[in-house]
């Protein structure tokens, strides 16, 4: 870690009017102005002199006192740049590094009661990010906040958005001008008219609102932040010292810059768990893809899922296939109560068809573990009077993780999922979890906003509409999983449950899953989470040579790379393990293809490619499963064809060969030379089009 350098602060004089402060990226292409008068105060950002945000105001509305609009003085500022490099617990690059300039300006009002406040502004090479902090101060105290007046006026351009409900990001994504959205909620992606691809976000969510971006005027383009309210109306209840999240601006040249910042993380605090040997990322199956699909339920019954036979299969399967973790949705009394006006259920007591303890202890025998299911359904005061003695259970037990659901109406009554009392609540349960020695996913969430890295017993969450919306519902398009990367997973990992390889499981064909089997291996490379499930029931895993790619795959990364990207047509993502390589491709409702250069290999090494990809015939409508599979040798001086069916995919494990595999096995040229023959009927598969 380098020297975090601290800068001359600079004084100003009171009476100054109509200044402008700089500051910009360390390596320049980004520059940040901000413009104070005796009016308003406004913020502008360029990226290589082309503009990202032009002047767009700051300020707050208060219930309880004065609105803070200006006029401002600005008393001073303070400079410094932070050039570190930090290490995750786990991610998807082992090192991050850490690189800002910041300016902090000291603003207070000119007119009574001439509050004070700090605006902090850090510009990194791949984005900004700003907030506004409150010290104590005798004028004011307790704070009402019912409008957070941060504006975002962009140049125009093309957007991916989900609206700006309170209660859900489970949408499937627009793409429209600008003009066309009317309330979203972040991460709103947007490649701008003026070239750069940006992402407005927030980093550090606590205690706090959840910000949505809603029109501004009748500017089409201009934004203003909307936070989520509180029944009676107010947005933020607080006190001085505090304060608001980061507002993030992500900024890239190309829509893979934006999948390999780490930006989000990097504005939030240091781990503050000390001992972390607990926290590991996690592979799992799970009785639960079987529940959506309908056949099994998850109350007790003649068709409850969570029996302790099943489980023990699972147990068994997962030991087989040294997968090292076991979720159990159901197995709990109170799920009839589920979704019917109030969640009632118990966390510790489990149905009489299920032996817990047996089967924790089943589970350790056998070297995996069972991961936990808290449904609270909305109801959050029964869930939190249950929390402490729920989660030492599962430490007594020795179960390590917990899946967290909040499926319902928020109880109290006029509680939004997205406001500051739920906030408040995902990270008390965080908080009570890493007493525990718990790891938490949580579906129904609050958005992430990066502060795994601040708690990392926080491995993923849902917050976008995952794999289940093709078991019940009219499905998720092709190009869904192409947007996800690029929108829902810049602020973190997301638990989409991948992996079904029963692609057509109604006979009926009512619902289905719109993909190739490959293009589900291959999300296990380009969707990122810590804790990723194969969700499908195991007997559609037996006896199934791409099963292999599930159990080889990691978790947890080295580095990453992003070789080929349009946000909602195709994706191509390297990731590293040690010294092996694990390549995902993946394609909207479209066929493609194209090649990719292995230069990222080490040089000098031989590699054997394991390729699982699109066959000849596979065909995502009749013939989704045919997958071709094959082992070549490949070094970094070759390239690799990627040949992909309508909503097809690929995915490649690169593992350093061993002298027999260079001896028999085909060069690459020879796999790439035979993908030739597939355009022809690729081309002909019959395109994705909604019911």
């Amino acid at each position: 870690m380098r020297t975090i350098i601290y800068l001359l602060a600079m004084l100003f004089l009171a009476s100054c009017t109509n200044q402008t402060q700089i500051v910009t990226s360390p390596d320049g292409a980004v520059t940040v102005k901000i413009i104070t008068d005796n009016n308003v105060l406004q913020y502008s950002v360029n990226f290589h002199d082309k503009q990202v945000v032009l002047p767009s105001s700051l300020g707050f509305k208060f219930a309880n006192q004065p609105d803070l609009l200006g006029p401002f003085i600005l008393q001073k500022t303070e400079r410094r740049n932070v050039d570190e490099t930090w290490k995750p617990v786990w991610g998807f690059d082992s090192m991050i590094h850490n690189h800002f300039n910041e300016l902090r300006l000291f603003f207070k009002e000119k007119l009574e009661p001439q509050r004070r406040f700090v605006l902090v502004f850090r510009v990194y090479d791949d984005g900004v990010g700003f907030r506004y902090e409150f010290r104590q101060q005798a004028n004011m105290d307790k704070v009402a906040i019912i409008s957070e007046e941060t504006q975002f006026r962009l140049p125009g351009g093309m957007a991916w958005w989900i609206p700006g409900d309170y209660e859900s990001y489970e949408f499937l994504y627009n793409h429209t001008p600008l003009a066309k959205i009317d309330s979203a909620n972040t991460p709103v992606t947007i490649e701008l008219k003026t070239g750069p691809v940006i992402s407005i976000h927030e980093a550090a969510l606590y205690d706090y609102a959840d910000m949505t971006l809603t029109h501004a005027g009748k500017d089409s383009a201009l934004f203003k932040s909307k936070l989520v309210p509180w029944p009676d109306g107010i947005k933020v209840k607080t006190k001085t010292p505090f304060k608001t999240p980061w507002r993030v601006i992500m900024i890239g040249a190309h829509a893979g810059d934006l999948m390999e910042s780490h930006l989000i993380q990097n504005l939030n605090e240091p781990n503050k768990i000390k001992d972390t040997s607990w926290i590991h990322p996690v592979k799992y199956v799970g009785i639960w893809w079987g529940m959506h699909i309908g056949k099994w339920s998850w109350y007790y019954g003649p068709k409850h899922g969570a029996t302790t036979e099943r489980t023990k299969q699972y147990i068994d399967f997962a030991s087989t296939h040294h997968i090292p973790g076991v979720l159990v949705e159901g197995w709990n009394k109170g799920w009839k109560t589920w979704l019917k006006g109030k969640n009632v259920q118990d966390y510790l007591k489990p149905y009489p068809d299920y032996d817990l303890k047996f089967l924790a202890d089943y589970a350790k025998k056998k070297g995996v573990f069972l991961i936990g299911h808290h449904e609270s359904g909305g109801n959050i005061p029964s869930y939190e009077e249950q929390i402490e003695e729920a989660f030492s259970l599962c430490e007594h037990l020795g179960i390590p993780a917990v899946k967290t659901g909040y499926a319902g109406k928020i109880h109290p009554e006029g509680m939004h999922h997205h406001g500051q009392w739920m906030v408040r609540h995902y990270q008390k349960v965080v908080e009570v979890a890493a007493r525990h020695h718990i790891m938490i996913d949580a579906h129904e969430p609050i958005k992430d906003t990066g502060i795994s890295r601040t708690w990392p017993n926080f491995l993923s969450r849902e917050g976008a509409r995952g794999m289940e919306y093709n078991a019940w519902s009219d499905g998720n398009p092709p190009e869904h999983t192409l947007i996800l990367p690029f929108t829902r997973f810049l602020s973190g990992p997301m638990d989409y449950t991948p992996g079904i390889f029963n692609l057509k499981f109604e006979d009926n064909g009512k619902h289905r899953v719109y993909t190739t089997l490959a293009k589900q291996l291959a999300y296990y490379v380009t969707l990122y989470s810590p804790f990723q499930m194969a969700a499908d029931l195991i007997e559609n895993y037996e006896n199934q040579p791409a099963f292999k790619f599930i159990e080889d795959v990691p978790v947890n990364w080295d580095e990453t790379r992003v070789l080929k990207a349009k946000i909602g047509d195709y994706l191509t993502v390297a990731r590293r393990k040690g010294q092996n390589w694990y390549v995902g491709s993946i394609t909207d409702e479209k066929a493609r293809h194209w090649k990719i250069s292995l230069k990222f290999l080490k040089q000098g090494q031989t590699y054997k490619a394991l390729i699982f990809t699109d066959a000849l015939n596979t065909d995502w409508v009749n013939n989704p499963t045919t997958i071709e599979i094959g082992a070549y040798r490949v070094t970094a001086d070759d390239s690799l064809c990627v040949m992909l069916s309508p909503s097809g995919g690929q995915a490649v494990e690169m593992l350093a060969a061993q002298p027999e595999d260079v001896r028999d096995l085909k060069p690459i040229s020879t796999f790439n030379q035979a993908q030739k023959k597939k355009i022809k009927p690729f081309d002909a598969v019959p395109v994705y089009r909604k019911n």
